[in-house]
């Protein structure tokens, strides 16, 4: 039913629709004819509905909440089917708290490490991004609550996030900054999808008809709400133009004035409010309905989370998910898992205060919290040394001599360093990767006094490793772990969970190395994204760049091999085996490399994952499928995406730089597009029907030296039109626009393919 013809639509006076495209309040939406306000908070990893309804930010007065791993830990589980159990449990406790909408998830892609709230993102890479974003919507949105997908669009840095703008091309926008929406917005439909504070090419988000209405409704399909960031929009009837249904917060009355005076005096087409409202109603009416009849009762059940809403249990899979989240980076001398039966140093404040999310927005009140001190002192005997204060008064040589006391003491030690609170947030962005210079000195004191020393990192992004790296048999990157991360801690230590964590995200040896090094954060409110494509792994493979850890990278207490190799223009198989003592999970990982072409592509990319648990001795063959767009790219000359024909390389990997096996397939040539005289040499002489013929005509300037090149190599880059300009050839090609008008049938040129193959 259209708006026009909706009966509840006709019931809506002009002032009443204009209210409706605001918000009521901080996070509820207005209530008015047959339709009723609901009610939206914060995510993505976990509740954070402000107590009392909230008519403020509500940052630390926010009802109790299972707090699980942020986005910057889990994804380094590489596992869509944990990340739908949680999304599950989140929403189970939105639907019990009368949420309709959780903000969530952030998939916007790690163009630096130095972003303030990368820990509320995935991935360096678009495909892992859109994977474990859209299994989270799908187990959130199981439950009957909505997911709204942000920040959209190219939201990568919180330096002038309100203002600046990001000047990227639009090949580089559809293979990495766009695909993760895409992939969740087509597979998923999110009930929302937010749009981000920033410019996109000259144009604030919430006002850029491109990218909300082109690309996301029109390309996509879109059938959702789209929302503005808090404080996105400037201009509330230019927005509505664009695509944006939803300014929040509110109340606005500037915004609601704006459209009124807008539709009586003719600037705005009514019908474009009208669909506005239409789509407000729409999400009501799901969220309402949902709770109403329970029609979602037996998808909610299917996720494997109960559907009566207890502590424990989501405390349990919180735990579960924060081990999972771990990254095991170096393990010498096989130190861990450590026996129970031996004296342990904890070091280091975190262990006894634990950092558990980022700050800014997405705070959540856990329910509990388990430290890794009171985790690990169940399980053997320990000493502790809180080693350095979070307060940077604080003299830092008693607490460091005191740990190492507790080292030399000690059969082994764990020694919790990392980034305290104030180093990572939303609203900054950071300024270098090291570590707080107490911790450095801590870890050289300790390393020196206990050579099994385990360094146990907290962090939200990543952190540098130097220069105290080799100084250390063992480190532990965890992450951000959530509100059970200290048992999770105990469980990977001890050995009752082998770690299975992969990097979602590189790790450089310097700042400097990093692709966007030098157009980050920007400057006078612009940013370049001058490395095009080239974001993370993407570059560090391509030029050959050591990084300390690459993408995909971690370590098991088991060993993994990957064999038998299959691959096709389809798809590829391979079996995983595990080839240790202990149980373990692996992610197996298949990379393709593009033909060599005039296009600068990546060495590899990643196009397909999936994490394998296997019994020791185990064997299990693993099969993906690859379509079109794993072997294409954007082309910006047609607007569309483009698969070259030619030769692509299929890799199946331990990480991104580790190949365990590699074949070879071919995908045949595309059909070629339309000639014309502004069309270059090359682009004819490819051609099944002008190609030969041209050849023929050249002579011997077509003929290829032992060096493999020919003197029309020298002219292929030459529009035929400037070719025909030289003397003597215009009239030797006069029967050219015949011969364009036969290459441009499709009768002709099928014909011509077809001799060309053989």
């Amino acid at each position: 039913m259209s708006p026009q013809t909706d009966p509840q639509m006709s019931q809506l006076t002009l002032a009443e629709k204009a209210s409706l495209v605001v918000g009521a309040a901080f996070w509820e939406t207005v209530s008015a004819g047959s339709i009723r306000s609901i009610m939206m908070t914060d995510g993505p990893h976990g509740l954070r509905k402000p107590i009392g309804g909230g008519d403020h930010l509500g940052l630390g007065d926010s009802v109790p909440a299972t707090c699980f791993p942020p986005a910057a830990g889990i994804a380094s589980s590489w596992n869509p089917a944990l990340l739908e159990r949680v999304g599950a449990a989140i929403g189970q406790e939105a639907l019990e708290q009368g949420v309709a909408v959780v903000l969530g998830p952030g998939v916007n892609i790690k163009r630096s490490p130095l972003c303030g709230r990368n820990f509320e993102y995935f991935s360096e890479d678009p495909l892992v991004s859109g994977e474990l974003g859209a299994a989270w919507v799908r187990g959130l949105q199981s439950r009957g609550v909505g997911a709204s997908l942000k920040h959209f669009a190219a939201n990568n840095q919180e330096t002038n996030r309100m203002t600046v703008s990001a000047e990227v091309d639009e090949r580089t926008l559809r293979e990495i900054y766009l695909p993760a929406f895409e992939r969740i917005v087509t597979r998923e439909q999110p009930w929302t999808v937010m749009c981000s504070y920033n410019r996109v090419n000259g144009v604030y988000a919430s006002e850029n008809h491109w990218l909300l209405t082109e690309v996301l409704r029109e390309e996509w399909g879109f059938e959702g709400l789209v929302v503005s960031d808090w404080g996105a929009v400037d201009e509330r009837v230019p927005a509505l133009v664009a695509g944006l249904d939803l300014e929040m917060p509110g109340p606005q009355k500037d915004s609601t004035d704006a459209v009124i005076d807008a539709v009586t005096s003719g600037e705005l087409d009514e019908a474009v409010l009208d669909t506005a409202v239409a789509r407000i109603r729409e999400l009501v009416d799901r969220a309402t309905g949902d709770r109403a009849t329970g029609d979602r009762a037996e998808s909610r059940s299917s996720v494997g989370v109960s559907t009566s809403s207890t502590t424990g249990l989501h405390h349990q899979l919180a735990r579960e998910a924060a081990a999972e989240s771990m990254v095991l980076l170096r393990n010498e001398g096989g130190i861990l898992p450590l026996a129970t039966a031996q004296s342990i140093g904890v070091i280091g404040e975190f262990a006894r205060t634990p950092r558990i999310q980022g700050a800014g927005s997405s705070q959540v009140i856990p329910t509990r919290v388990d430290t890794a001190l009171e985790s690990i002192g169940q399980l053997a005997p320990v000493e502790f040394a809180p080693g350095y204060r979070f307060d940077p008064r604080v003299d830092p040589a008693p607490l460091i001599a005191e740990a190492v006391a507790v080292a030399r003491r000690s059969d082994t030690v764990l020694l919790f360093v990392g980034l305290p609170d104030g180093d990572e947030s939303e609203g900054y962005d950071r300024t270098h990767l090291g570590l707080p210079p107490a911790h450095l000195a801590l870890i050289e004191a300790v390393a020196q006094a206990n050579p099994r020393t385990v360094v146990v990192l907290t962090n939200g992004g990543v952190v540098s490793l130097e220069p105290w790296h080799d100084s250390v048999p063992v480190i532990l990157e965890t992450w951000l772990l959530g509100q059970a991360g200290g048992s999770a801690i105990a469980d990977v230590v001890f050995g009752r969970v082998s770690p299975s964590g992969r990097l979602a995200e590189s790790i450089p040896f310097r700042l400097q190395d990093t692709p966007s090094y030098l157009n980050f954060p920007g400057e006078n409110d612009v940013v370049r994204y001058g490395e095009g494509v080239f974001v993370g792994y993407r570059y560090y493979e391509t030029v050959d760049l050591p990084v300390r850890y690459p993408f995909g990278f971690g370590l098991s207490y088991t060993s993994f091999e990957l064999t038998d190799l299959a691959a096709s223009s389809r798809g590829a198989a391979v079996t995983v085996t595990n080839t240790g003592d202990r149980a373990g999970a692996h992610v197996v990982q298949v990379y393709v490399s593009a033909p060599k072409g005039e296009l600068a592509s990546p060495r590899r990319e990643l196009r397909a994952f999936a994490k394998v648990a296997l019994e020791p001795g185990e064997s299990a063959r693993v099969e993906f499928d690859l379509d079109d767009r794993a072997f294409s790219h954007w082309d910006t000359r047609t607007s569309s995406w483009v698969m070259p024909g030619g030769d692509y390389l299929i890799e199946v990997a331990h990480s991104a730089h580790d190949v365990a096996a590699s074949a070879t397939v071919t995908r045949r040539s595309p059909r070629p597009g339309p000639l014309t005289l502004d069309s270059r040499i090359a682009d004819f002489l490819s051609h099944p029907v002008t190609g030969p013929i041209l050849a023929r005509a050249a002579g011997g300037a077509a003929e290829r030296t032992e060096g493999g090149t020919s003197q029309l190599d020298m002219v292929a880059s030459m529009p035929m039109r400037r070719l025909m300009r030289f003397p003597g050839v215009g009239s030797s090609l006069s029967q050219l626009p015949l011969l364009i008008r036969l290459a441009n049938n499709p009768v002709v040129r099928g014909v011509a393919s077809l001799f060309q193959r053989r």
